[in-house]
């Protein structure tokens, strides 16, 4: 093992990886699953685990239910975002083929008059919509939202905004989205194959895509019902008024081959450049600034100006979520006319306020030169994530100091389907320390039961053995991604530590062996 890969393990344990989608769910369904049937009652044992693992879901309020790969979630929670968020921990579930969210919102009474001008407020303080003209009623605590959008993803982003402020039971999104021009439908096609192409969620071999008066239609095959929803999200390019993703049948059986087919062949820096700015075009959040891109060998160097922290960040997320990027180096610069340090300063304390999971709270706010500095007391990593990502979405804030100790440190995995920040753009995550709580023995058949689980890793393909808690993987993966995988598998199962010997396949700096 090379000493920087140590290093790099260590910084990168336990929250690892882009597609790090494997979760803790026990050796058992994996043994009874080899011949490729996985039964209800398995796939609800792991839709519950994920849920107890989950900081930011109350698991003993929900009740699941699987009826021939169909998951019924119940039970309440207290806002909106729980909601959502169960169901896309469900999603990333293998053997999920469908969910249902049937879970009540259950928030504090709130008049409907104060709820309707908190999402005004935040909509107004958020610096991605602060401009947009969305008008807001709510009634029974449901929020209609109204007025006219550039794109489907600002409509989307306006309703995020909407659900994060306390005592919203739902939205009932009926913005309308204008495009500047129309585009034939040969051209929408085009541009949705790219998108499934350089989306490194969706292995897109086995998907059809059609185009007719502007709808989209996927069919297909997919490896789980997070990589549906996905399709169907980037299907969502300039000039297109619906989307229909109901063709797209999950199969997690799937060899990755077959569904994989050509994806991850050599790209040129060239064409990984021209995709990361295609990414920025449909991102809100990005796409009103002018954003360098520079890739060497797969690794993507920003460059450029923006006016508020969060929008940096979005624009490293959206790189890394570009098949073929490596890594980011984020040399973004956030400058603007901004506010006084005492009007960011009240901007900050009143989003932290509406915000359901963080509300309660007592968070003090500093201010200077738009550097805000928090401090305080929360229960999770996830609520001292929360809070940072709150104030660096505020106009005018070039930094977060996050100094929120956290009172129960925990260890839950990164999840790009459900998590927003990725741990390491925050400069005070350290990941805990392990030690071992399992027999060598015990480790190895979790770590292979973990790999089993994983939607993005091919078990057959790792071989696994553990040596006094330390785990090492061994065999040949497809992309830096599955092999960044399999690393949280390994530590997931409860390694202390991980010798990642597994080679690369197909291109860049890691291809034929770690480096």
């Amino acid at each position: 093992m090379r000493a920087k890969e140590k290093k790099a393990q260590g910084m990168l344990r336990p929250l690892v990886g882009l597609i790090a989608l494997a979760f803790v769910l026990g050796a058992g369904p994996a043994a009874a699953a080899e011949d490729g049937d996985l039964k209800d009652y398995e796939i609800r044992n792991a839709v519950d685990d994920q849920l107890i693992g989950d900081p930011a879901t109350p698991a003993d309020r929900i009740d699941v239910s699987v009826v021939e790969g169909i998951a019924t979630l119940s039970g309440s929670v207290g806002n909106v975002l729980a909601k959502d968020r169960a169901e896309r921990i469900a999603e990333t579930v293998k053997g999920v083929r469908g969910v249902v969210n049937d879970i009540d919102v259950t928030a504090p009474f709130r008049y409907d008059e104060v709820v309707a001008e908190d999402v005004e407020n935040a909509l107004r303080w958020n610096a991605a919509t602060e401009s947009w003209e969305i008008s807001v009623s709510v009634k029974d605590g449901i929020a209609t939202l109204a007025g006219v959008a550039d794109s489907w993803q600002e409509k989307e982003l306006a309703a995020k905004v909407a659900k994060g402020v306390r005592g919203v039971k739902g939205i009932d999104n009926e913005i309308v989205v204008e495009y500047q021009s129309e585009r034939s439908d040969a051209e929408i096609e085009k541009e949705v194959r790219q998108a499934l192409r350089w989306d490194a969620y969706v292995d897109d071999g086995l998907i059809d895509v059609s185009v007719k008066d502007g709808k989209v239609t996927l069919t297909g095959e997919v490896g789980s019902v997070a990589e549906k929803k996905e399709a169907a999200y980037e299907a969502w390019v300039a000039g297109v008024k619906a989307v229909d993703n109901g063709g797209l049948d999950v199969k997690w059986w799937a060899r990755n081959d077959k569904l994989r087919r050509d994806k991850y062949a050599p790209k040129s820096d060239a064409e990984i450049e021209d995709a990361v700015r295609d990414a920025f075009l449909y991102d809100p959040r990005v796409n009103r600034f002018r954003i360098d891109v520079g890739v060497d060998n797969g690794y993507a160097t920003l460059r450029g100006g923006v006016e508020n922290l969060e929008a940096k960040r979005a624009a490293a997320r959206d790189a890394r979520n570009v098949l073929g990027v490596w890594s980011v180096k984020n040399r973004i610069k956030v400058r603007s006319d901004m506010p006084a340090d005492a009007v960011i300063e009240r901007r900050i304390e009143n989003a932290l306020m509406l915000d359901p999971y963080i509300e309660r709270y007592d968070i003090t706010v500093s201010v200077v030169d738009g550097e805000a500095h928090l401090y305080g007391d929360v229960d999770s990593t996830f609520e001292k994530t929360l809070a940072d990502d709150v104030a660096a979405r505020q106009e005018g804030v070039v930094e977060v100091k996050n100094f929120l100790t956290v009172n129960d440190p925990d260890a839950a995995p990164y999840n790009p389907y459900t998590d927003y920040g990725y741990p390491y753009d925050y400069d005070w995550y350290a990941p805990p320390n392990v030690t071992a709580s399992k027999t060598d023995k015990a480790i190895a058949e979790d770590i292979r039961s973990e790999l089993f689980w994983s939607p993005f890793v091919d078990r057959d393909d790792v071989n696994v053995s553990v040596d006094n808690g330390v785990a090492t993987l061994t065999g040949t993966v497809d992309s830096w991604s599955e092999r960044e995988a399999a690393m949280e598998n390994a530590w997931e199962g409860g390694a202390t530590a991980v010798d990642n010997d597994l080679i690369v396949k197909y291109y860049g700096p890691a291809a034929g062996g770690a480096s």
